[in-house]
């Protein structure tokens, strides 16, 4: 199968998740992804053991791996080398250290005019924060996002690594506008991007809600409003609920709880009256759902088409008739044994792309990649 992007050779100097998720999306597109790394690693390789850690694999599949510091004139010089090859240079570095490493925008596309150069920082390129550190927890805090997962009763940090991903995917799709405007003009360009940017763009309900109507959000205002829930079920497992607007899925409801008498109540009467009265609906219906085992109350409702789901570990999803369907789990062999992953979510055509590499190790495509490269200095 041809995927949209082959063709287009990538180097990523990227580490931990926001340059490799973004190096990673275009290499699922078809994109030859040359991932550059110190002789060390990417740290994010040793993070449980080894040079191969979960982590590491999560974002660098589909990629090469080839050492260099460009600190030293023959490294510097390999680098070179290859980018003028490149189509696309993405590095994640705190502002004014590319420049120390000799990858800076400048440099690199005088070396390369057509090159398409995507800079990612933590908060921006200018500004008083641009030298703060910035991590996935900090990115959310300071973007707003973060106080609404929150739960007030017991805060804590939940969750995967949010901004440090939606960074990576932002980053993605402003290389692929690049490569555009690059069709059009013959000219590359520099993309930049920080994590602050992505997460405030991510938020963006959040400051619409804000700058049109002065209202303030919470950890509660979009479950409220979209009237959505989650209930334990007898067997301990839990079950979600998105209720939204339509009232044909509440009257289904109280069918699926054999309660036709419920939105008759003063807190189920209408919309609005369920939104004021959350913390009622969800101590009606908690000690229903509490009488039967989310495999019955999951068939019931789905039988009635209110919109439901189990709270799935990632065991069940895999298991499930419908990540089956979809053949969501593929695998290649790899250097630690077989490589499992889940696929590009993209198909084109009609066609899905089932197949992948496995993440490399340390320096494992040097001598084809590096020997090229040497012999063109």
């Amino acid at each position: 199968m041809a995927l949209p992007l082959s063709g287009v050779r990538v180097l990523e100097m990227g580490t931990f998740i926001t340059g490799p998720a973004a190096g990673m999306m275009l290499a699922d597109l078809g994109a030859e992804v040359i991932k550059v790394e110190q002789p060390a690693g990417d740290p994010f390789r040793a993070f449980r053991g080894g040079l191969y850690a979960p982590h590491f694999q999560t974002w660098n599949r589909n990629k090469q791996s080839i050492t260099l510091d460009t600190r030293t004139p023959a490294d510097r010089a390999a680098l070179d080398a290859l980018i003028a090859t490149a189509d696309v240079f993405i590095q994640n570095f705190r502002p004014g250290v590319a420049a120390k490493l000799g990858v800076d925008a400048t440099r690199l596309r005088g070396l390369n005019p057509r090159l398409v150069y995507c800079a990612i920082s933590g908060f921006g390129a200018t500004g008083p924060d641009r030298d703060r550190p910035a991590f996935d927890t900090v990115a959310q805090a300071a973007s707003g996002f973060l106080r609404l997962l929150l739960n007030p009763a017991q805060p804590r940090v939940v969750g995967p690594a949010i901004a440090d991903v939606m960074t990576g995917f932002y980053a993605a799709q402003g290389i692929l506008a690049g490569l555009h405007q690059r069709h059009s003009t013959g000219t590359g360009c520099t993309v930049e991007t920080s994590m602050f940017e992505a997460m405030c763009h991510f938020n963006l309900d959040d400051f619409t809600h804000l700058l049109s109507d002065n209202q303030l959000m919470g950890p509660t205002s979009r479950p409220h409003v979209s009237q959505s829930y989650v209930f334990q079920c007898s067997d301990g497992a839990w079950l979600a609920l998105h209720m939204s607007s339509p009232p044909k899925f509440w009257e289904n409801l109280a069918l699926a709880v054999d309660r036709p008498d419920m939105l008759a109540l003063p807190a189920f009467a209408s919309r609005e009256a369920r939104i004021a009265h959350y913390e009622d609906v969800v101590a009606f219906l908690a000690p229903i759902f509490a009488t039967r085992p989310r495999a019955a109350w999951t068939a019931r409702l789905t039988e009635l088409e209110v919109p439901n789901a189990a709270v799935a570990t990632a065991r069940e999803v895999l298991d499930s008739p419908q990540a089956k369907a979809l053949e969501l789990e593929i695998s290649a062999p790899g250097p630690m044994g077989d490589f499992h992953t889940i696929r590009s979510p993209l198909s084109f055509d009609g066609e899905r792309s089932l197949t992948v590499t496995a993440p490399p190790l340390l320096g494992a495509d040097n001598d084809r990649v590096l020997g090229v490269a040497r012999a063109a200095e």
